[in-house]
Parts: structure tokens; sequence; C-alpha cells
């Protein structure tokens, strides 16, 4: 995909989720989008490793550098001493209307995200998305236990409960996920 491309469906993940409720801090569109590539076979191409709270990419933090310099996307602080928000700003428009085919395309994608992780604050985002990055890229024998016992050997903040209640919360939405039609051609 061209660099444009991802910005327009960038775009339009960080206006569903604000539509939804979501923060759309930093940490909030980097889970999001962590997720929206392990579920649907890393359709932007973003690469993430699993960083101190969860998946990190630094490609996608680069890309949402440029967009702020591009003007399509700005910090905005809703609430004096809480994190700003990333928001569409003045040139969002102008990205939308050069990739309406890549945004329709991309729709049922950020439409699922936005519906099921809106409404989640950091700590769940990070637990959710480090059940995932275990689940798809980590060694265990497959169990619900094994698995929490890893999430909570890397991330040793996270208890094995909490991990286990992650688990089991992203089982059901990788289930889910594959009733999601998509294809990168």
């Amino acid at each position: 995909m061209k660099r444009l491309q991802v910005d327009a469906v960038l775009l339009s993940l960080i206006e569903h989720m604000e539509s939804k409720g979501s923060w759309c801090g930093e940490v909030h569109i980097q889970k999001a989008c962590y997720l929206l590539e392990e579920l649907f076979g890393d359709p932007l191409g973003l690469e993430f490793i699993l960083y101190k709270h969860g998946p990190y990419s630094f490609d996608l933090n680069d890309e949402l550098t440029a967009m702020r310099a591009d003007n399509i996307i700005e910090l905005r602080t809703k609430f004096q001493f809480y994190a700003p928000s990333l928001l569409p700003a003045e040139n969002s428009q102008l990205i939308k209307n050069m990739y309406p085919k890549t945004i329709k395309k991309f729709e049922p994608l950020v439409k699922f995200i936005s519906e099921n992780f809106a409404s989640y604050g950091v700590p769940t985002l990070e637990k959710t998305s480090t059940a995932l990055y275990v689940t798809r890229k980590e060694y265990t024998d497959g169990s619900v236990e094994d698995r929490s016992r890893r999430i909570h050997k890397l991330e040793p903040h996270v208890t094995v409960e909490e991990a286990c209640e992650a688990i089991k919360n992203i089982d059901l939405i990788i289930e889910e996920a594959k009733g999601i039609s998509f294809s990168t051609t």
C-alpha cells in the first residue's frame, strides 16, 4: 500500500474510534492498529514488537508523526492534565477525498476494531493486545493457563488472573474476526 493509503486507513480508524468513545491517545491507536494488523493478516504492513506495555510499532509512531507534520491529524488536549488525543486536522478531508475506495475496502475491519475496542482504557488494551501477541507469536502449549503465565512472565505487572481474562476475551474476538471477509487484492 502507498503511504497515503495507509494514512487514509489510520485516519478512518481514528475517526471510528473517537465516534465510539475512544480517547484516541497514541497508545489507543497503537494497540488498535496492532489488533487490526494481527487479526486481519497485516494489511497495512506495519511491523510491531513486544515492548514494555504490549505490542508497539516504531513504524506506526513515525507514520503518526508524519501525519501530524502533514496536518492530517493533530494533538488536541481534551482535559488539562490528561494525555492529548490524536484527531483529524485540516488536511484530513483531502486524504479522505483521495482514497475513498481504500477507506471503503477497510471499513469492515475499522468498524470491527472500533466496535470491539474503542471503549477499552489503556490497561485493558495493553492486556488484550498482549494476549493476542502471545497467542500468535510466542511459543506456548496453547492452553489459557500457559498463555496467561507467559503474559505474566513478559509483563510482571499483569497478574496471571488478569492475563487469563484477557486470553479468554481475545480467543472470543479471534473467532468473531474470522467472520469478517477481507482481501488485500
